[in-house]
């Protein structure tokens, strides 16, 4: 099967077809048109088999987790999610893993409200790379330099059972049928949230997704606004099911140190607190006060009031 071929078939009319898309897949170029008073907020991900993925992931998998990991820097910002390019590179044209990769890829699209409008398709090495765009109110986007001493530092969700999944399917983690197929479906289709990252842009002084691990991540908010932090391992959001599958020494170093939670981290100053349970209630996730921003630049991490080091289960492209 030829490019082409391979372009009308499994991915011509992907996603939501949005009435600002002016010239879709087919062309050179696509040509969309952005609302008045908005900014774009563009990202790109790539994903590299045997870097990022392994090559026994399943196609509909890498489908979902390929954009949602894009949807996530889009979250962070307080954008809402428009059009994407992709492109890809196989080394052989098998149609029926393209057939789910696909489907799984554009049923996720038309899910958050974005068009695929343009990519490339070539031969070599297993490799995703998605860049999507978004668009946010002018003067509303969500950064990583607003946080100020005093603010408020939270998350959504629960974090490290992804990167406990990655250990199983690593092999470095032996647990229970039941356990294993939750941490496993944890690391391949994490939740991009994108509703709650809306919700956030007239609270929030800093935000970003937790992609690197906390600490890592939480290190770029602190570098980018010139402040330092203080956080609370005992306030940590970590899962039943993690609680109960490994020791709290190793849930605490997963939920700091692992990555690919793709949660959101971000802060809010004092006088925005009490509308904070109400915003994210309507966007229908939890979340935890986990630490303050404090003066100075160095990250503390306190576990009944005294230093804690966490066990390191951190991620590092390229590592040997």
């Amino acid at each position: 099967m030829k490019e082409f071929k391979v372009i009308d078939r499994f991915f011509s009319e992907r996603g939501q077809q949005r009435r600002d898309v002016e010239l879709s897949v087919g062309d050179d170029c696509a040509l969309v048109n952005p609302a008045e008073n908005k900014s774009i907020a563009i990202s790109c991900d790539t994903l590299v088999e045997n870097v990022h993925f392994f090559p026994d992931i399943p196609a509909k998998a890498l489908g979902y987790k390929a954009l949602a990991v894009n949807l996530s820097d889009l979250a962070s910002m307080g954008a809402e999610p428009a059009w994407m390019t992709l492109a890809i590179t196989l080394p052989e044209i098998d149609e029926a893993w393209l057939e789910a990769f696909s489907n799984s890829l554009g049923a996720t699209a038309e899910y958050y409200g974005l068009a695929l409008v343009g990519g490339d398709t070539t031969r070599g090495p297993k490799s995703i790379t998605i860049t999507i765009n978004g668009q946010v109110p002018t003067g509303k986007a969500l950064t990583r330099s607003g946080a100020h001493n005093g603010d408020w530092i939270y998350v959504t969700g629960t974090l490290g059972d992804s990167a406990l999944g990655l250990d199983v399917l690593r092999g470095k983690q032996e647990l229970s049928d039941e356990a294993t197929a939750y941490f496993i479906e944890r690391h391949y289709y994490p939740t991009p949230r994108v509703l709650a990252g809306q919700a956030l842009r007239d609270l929030a002084s800093s935000a970003i997704d937790i992609s690197d691990g906390l600490v890592a991540d939480i290190g770029h908010i602190l570098s980018r606004s010139g402040v330092g932090a203080v956080i609370d391992v005992d306030e940590l959001p970590i899962s039943e099911w993690m609680s109960k599958s490994v020791t709290l020494e190793q849930a605490l170093g997963y939920a700091l140190t692992g990555g690919e939670d793709y949660e959101l981290l971000f802060t809010v100053p004092e006088a925005q607190r009490g509308a904070l349970e109400v915003a994210l209630s309507h966007a229908g996730v939890s979340f935890a006060q986990i630490g303050q921003i404090s003066t100075g630049d160095k990250l503390r991490l306190l576990k009944d009031g005294k230093p804690f080091e966490p066990v390191n289960f951190g991620f590092e492209h390229f590592e040997s």
